[in-house]
């Protein structure tokens, strides 16, 4: 019986998803600016989808354990970037892998700006907007308002993290993104880049950590319910509005948006997307 000594694995192996990886970022940052815009709100949409799933399941959680009901939150939230992946869109912190494409010379530097700006303002419409058709269709009033109490109480602590706080928590989730980005590269199927993303988003879900995009619509759709709830929903909590003195338009901003946005560019950017690029693709002078 012949016998070969060529060996091969289904999943591409790490030299060559950074190949892969440069190549899209090469297509990604040559998309036009509608495209880009619109393939960025679809994915700000979907990551509110997950965010929705997520905070529905946790709802009323309060006789499970704390760790229990934050691996089923990520679990569900995974939701949010398979449909990103999967259906086709543009993520705002997946992105960040573009700058392997940026460091090989393959792309500028106003291509690279240009791709995380559009899709970023892409991303907040998206997300925004899911915020605001949950919030008219009332779901947050199910399961005797509970739905709401949780989206406010995320919401709310979000908007409490200190700014340095909120920076590292940025850092850390985005080195779990993109490595489900990156290790998702590897797949030849969708079978294959579902159970790629699983694990690192529900990591990064369980542990806390902090996403700019899921915070789009975390913390808007609190602010909604805040300011527009009905007197029904908030004799159903036993709260008032003013027991979530966090959650103002200047705390998303200032104590979230900014800091999560900059922490999430270090994490995928320089943690994953530069490290995998210096192994993989940098042509070394004294190879290591």
């Amino acid at each position: 019986m012949p016998t070969t000594n060529n060996y091969s694995v289904d999943a591409l192996l790490p030299p060559e998803m950074a190949l892969k990886a440069e190549e899209v970022g090469v297509v990604k940052a040559n998309y036009g600016p509608r495209r880009l815009l619109m393939l960025g709100i679809l994915a700000g949409g979907f990551i509110a989808l997950g965010a929705i799933f997520a905070t529905t399941v946790s709802a009323d959680s309060g006789s499970m354990p704390y760790g229990f009901t934050k691996l089923i939150s990520g679990l569900v939230f995974s939701l949010g970037l398979i449909l990103v992946i999967i259906s086709g869109a543009e993520l705002f912190t997946g992105n960040n892998l573009i700058v392997m494409a940026w460091a090989s010379k393959k792309i500028s530097t106003k291509k690279l700006l240009r791709n995380w700006i559009y899709v970023y303002v892409g991303n907040f419409i998206g997300a925004v907007g899911f915020a605001a058709l949950l919030f008219f269709s009332g779901q947050y009033t199910f399961g005797g308002s509970a739905v709401g109490l949780t989206a406010l109480n995320i919401a709310n602590t979000k908007t409490g993290i200190g700014f340095v706080e909120a920076f590292v928590l940025g850092i850390l989730c985005n080195v779990l993104v993109c490595l489900a980005v990156w290790m998702a590269m590897s797949a030849r199927s969708t079978t294959d880049k579902i159970l790629a993303v699983i694990f690192p988003i529900t990591a990064f879900v369980a542990a806390g950590f902090e996403h700019c995009i899921a915070n789009m619509y975390f913390i808007p759709v609190g602010l909604m319910i805040k300011s527009g709830a009905p007197a029904s929903f908030w004799t159903n909590i036993g709260m008032t509005a003013t027991d979530f003195s966090n959650l103002t338009w200047s705390n998303m901003l200032i104590n979230n948006l900014i800091p999560v946005t900059l922490g999430n560019i270090i994490g995928g950017t320089f943690l994953v997307g530069i490290v995998y690029w210096a192994l993989y693709l940098r042509i070394p002078k004294n190879p290591f």
